[in-house]
């Protein structure tokens, strides 16, 4: 079974290698390929995976290739996790938002649009590939951000293989479990939303229900991602935030916070990449792994500390680092594989993805795609129904995705009055004039990547 990764030069290959690797005999994969049109930083940073997936599989076979029709052919599992125009487009992505005084946050802010002006059409070549060189039965799992919007345009473009995933429902259960000290098997969820946009509205522990006491469990607030809310805000909405609802309940708080701030997340980001690719250009991933992954420690251990720091103030505990033998931890790599490994068990399971709606949560379209917890088994994926959905919240949920929907068509369209409705309506723009000038502007940001807009 062939798994392949496009994108597997970015800074977290050895994360995806790292997942791939300690399940491979387990799931029969023995042929992994990783992807990337950047050559030197799949020299850097796919080899690094390759000592990775060598160290946990060594009869793995682990290629590297610029080449993405040789990457693709005959795989039976594709993983999408791409930056078009790489950090640098995302920080100005991000400032010309910020210089309107409109969030630019890469996913839940304006300057999504801008990155999904990119990532769609790049995507969807990757996706004409996919569907003319791999396996009949392939399955694309979607990590390139901004996750929700991609997955929706992707959708309605008829690639009806993809899924959309995201890291964040499982960090939390995975920070949930590290709470009470117990493997995160013992616990389920219900979430239902958008992504980067969802609620919990269940956790169970064994069966029982657990929310009301995380709610008012302190502790909770200091080692999870409730860290980024008010105890008085879960009481009202009674359920457990997605940490990017940060960035809808606290708006003026986090627009103040990145101006204030010596730099954005993306400026952050750009300058650590770029210390940290420097460096390990030096070294030779095959000769000394070790160095290399001290290198990879110290830089990458700066950007997990500084997660979502500026915006909230609020700072993550603990020292970060990368063992390539601690269990995995499940992120966007593990949610991939337990797809798999539900659909080839012949069981039933249950896991959080961004699927089509098709009436699972009241007041949304069948082809909305939504980040919901679904039902897994060998024949497809089947989203849980809500019967009743708090009306603050659907509000919510309502407004983002009817933003998704117009932005999808102005992508797919190249239509600057659709961008424009798309932008007004955002709740995080809501302004026609400022969305008017935010279209423009990226429009012309993105000439290169995105030409033919009217």
């Amino acid at each position: 079974m062939k798994w392949t990764v496009i994108g597997g030069g970015g800074v977290r290959s050895m994360f995806l290698a790292k997942s791939i690797a300690q399940k491979a005999a387990k799931l029969q994969i023995d042929e992994l390929c990783f992807m990337d049109n950047n050559p030197e930083k799949l020299r850097i940073y796919g080899e690094m995976a390759k000592q990775v997936a060598f160290l946990l599989c060594p009869t793995l076979r682990f290629t590297l290739t610029t080449d993405a029709v040789a990457a693709v052919r005959d795989a039976d599992y594709v993983i999408t996790t791409i930056r078009v125009g790489e950090d640098d487009m995302r920080v100005r992505d991000e400032r010309i938002a910020l210089d309107l005084g409109v969030l630019g946050q890469e996913t839940t802010g304006a300057a999504g649009f801008s990155f999904a002006m990119r990532s769609v059409p790049a995507l969807a070549g990757y996706c004409e590939l996919i569907r003319k060189y791999a396996k009949p039965a392939v399955k694309v799992f979607n990590f390139t951000n901004p996750a929700g919007l991609v997955s929706q345009a992707l959708f309605d473009m008829g690639y009806d293989f993809t899924y959309g995933i995201c890291d964040a429902p499982s960090g939390m259960l995975h920070s949930v479990a590290a709470l009470y000290g117990v493997p995160v098997e013992r616990l389920s969820a219900e979430v239902y939303g958008l992504n980067h946009l969802s609620f919990f509205s269940s956790i169970t522990l064994d069966g029982r229900e657990i929310i009301p006491e995380l709610i008012e469990n302190d502790e909770a607030y200091r080692k999870t991602d409730m860290r980024y809310f008010e105890k008085a805000l879960l009481r009202d909405r009674n359920c457990i935030l997605n940490e990017y609802l940060y960035y809808y309940y606290y708006r003026e708080k986090a627009v103040a916070n990145i101006l204030h701030a010596k730099q954005t997340r993306g400026e952050q980001i750009a300058e650590i990449n770029r210390h940290m690719t420097a460096e390990l250009s030096k070294l030779d991933a095959q000769r000394d792994f070790d160095r290399c992954l001290s290198v990879f420690n110290k830089w990458y251990g700066m950007r997990e500390n500084q997660y979502m720091a500026e915006e909230t103030g609020v700072k993550r505990e603990g020292a970060w680092r990368f063992d390539p033998y601690e269990k995995d931890a499940g992120g966007y790599a593990g949610v991939a594989l337990k797809f798999m490994e539900i659909a080839q068990s012949g069981t039933h399971g249950s896991m959080i993805l961004c699927v089509p709606n098709r009436g699972a949560i009241p007041g949304l379209l069948d082809d909305d795609v939504v980040e919901i917890t679904c039902d897994i088994d060998r024949d497809g994926c089947y989203p849980h129904r809500f019967a009743a959905v708090d009306e603050q919240n659907l509000e919510l949920i309502r407004r983002v995705k009817i933003y998704e929907r117009l932005a999808s068509a102005a992508i797919r369209q190249k239509s600057r009055d659709k961008a424009v409705q798309a932008l007004t309506l955002h709740p995080l723009v809501n302004s026609y004039s400022l969305a008017k000038t935010l279209a423009d502007q990226y429009i012309a940001h993105n000439r290169g990547y995105s030409d033919g807009w009217r």
